[in-house]
């Protein structure tokens, strides 16, 4: 069974700079989550709680999720503090418990959750899939937004997981 993983797509990761293809990638993954669910799949959001004072507080405006991602009763959230999901979270024990058979992971940030995410789940044995157009991430003092993007890419299809990384567009999946 295919389990989604949306990454921390939270209303409080609308504070700062723009994110890349924002409106988008909400579209994108609004319509995979449609799908996993018709194909008898599930859908996990993750999200982030920051501490006091942060704009991932939990249970602040910022924390919950976007007012544009579609939920539906059945699906999953995990709260997780750090930016791999996998770190002191029950979601191991639960994509064990559904059966899953491979990993979707799409949200936000490219470069730090998504990326960690991506990265521990691989090295725990899950065929994951990287949805190349639904993740999204700011510019970087150092690199533009895009370019953040491509480089992850390049890197999840050459890391050295027991199953090699997949990058499909959601369109693919």
């Amino acid at each position: 069974m295919d389990v989604l993983l949306v990454v921390d797509m939270q209303e409080g990761l609308l504070r700062g700079a723009p994110k890349h293809d924002l409106l988008a990638v909400v579209e994108r993954i609004n319509r995979l989550a449609v799908r996993v669910r018709r194909r008898g799949g599930s859908v996990v959001f993750l999200q982030h709680a920051g501490p006091v004072g942060d704009d991932f507080e939990p249970l602040t405006p910022g924390w919950h999720l976007l007012a544009t991602i579609k939920t539906e009763p059945g699906d999953g959230i995990i709260r997780k503090t750090l930016n791999d999901a996998f770190f002191k979270t029950s979601l191991h024990s639960d994509l064990a418990e559904l059966r899953a058979d491979r990993l979707l992971v799409a949200g936000w940030a490219t470069d730090l959750c998504v990326d960690a995410t991506i990265r521990s789940a691989a090295a725990l044995g899950f065929k994951v899939v990287a949805v190349a157009d639904g993740h999204t991430v700011s510019d970087r003092p150092h690199l533009a937004a895009g370019r953040v993007i491509d480089h992850h890419h390049w890197v999840w299809a050459n890391i050295l997981p027991p199953h090699s990384v997949s990058i499909l567009r959601e369109a693919e999946v």
